[in-house]
């Protein structure tokens, strides 16, 4: 019985057992990517996608993560029709093309048992870039509505839109290009 004990206490203290690790489905109502981007050196052109999907798993007490979201350009809403009609287009997120971006990571960075920073690979127009997401914040709480642990937070990053191909009206409309995200996912099972 004391070599069972002592053989699940090594496992535990080496990090294999991971009792912890939990997979979380994106919530949609809580989750969009924002961006940013300043409009001929004045003010900052703001919009968001609608639409994003994925799943996140995470193991704080062995502090690993992955993460695999889906985003559609045809959802970007920046409030003007005729706005994202451009944005759709072969000048910017070519939708038809590509109607799908994705980021995908598992370098998860913990401090004090919260995410504090996850870098992947974003696939934007067919090109795949490194990019680290830094958490402003991160929590996990009881969600009494779904019955189930959600967790999530504010994440930003700013990327050039160049290393991606979209070229469009530089350098008058900058390169930097910075994104927002907020998000929520729910703890399946």
């Amino acid at each position: 019985m004391k070599k069972v004990a002592l053989g699940a206490a090594i496992l535990a203290a080496s990090g294999l057992l991971h009792a912890q690790e939990a997979v979380y489905v994106v919530e949609p109502t809580h989750t969009f990517v924002h961006f940013e981007v300043l409009h001929a050196g004045t003010s900052t052109n703001r919009g968001r996608f609608d639409t994003v999907e994925g799943q996140i798993v995470l193991d704080p007490q062995a502090q690993t993560g992955k993460v695999d979201i889906l985003v559609h350009p045809t959802s970007v809403n920046t409030g003007i029709q005729s706005y994202n009609e451009h944005l759709l287009n072969a000048d910017f997120l070519n939708a038809p093309e590509y109607p799908t971006a994705t980021f995908v990571g598992d370098d998860f960075v913990f401090e004090d048992g919260k995410v504090k920073s996850v870098t992947g690979a974003l696939t934007l127009l067919g090109k795949t870039r490194p990019v680290t997401l830094k958490a402003q914040r991160f929590n996990c709480y009881d969600n009494p509505r779904a019955k189930a642990q959600a967790c999530g937070g504010d994440f930003e990053t700013t990327i050039k839109r160049s290393d991606f191909g979209m070229n469009f009206g530089l350098p008058g409309i900058p390169d930097a290009v910075r994104i927002l995200i907020q998000i929520e996912a729910l703890k399946k099972g």
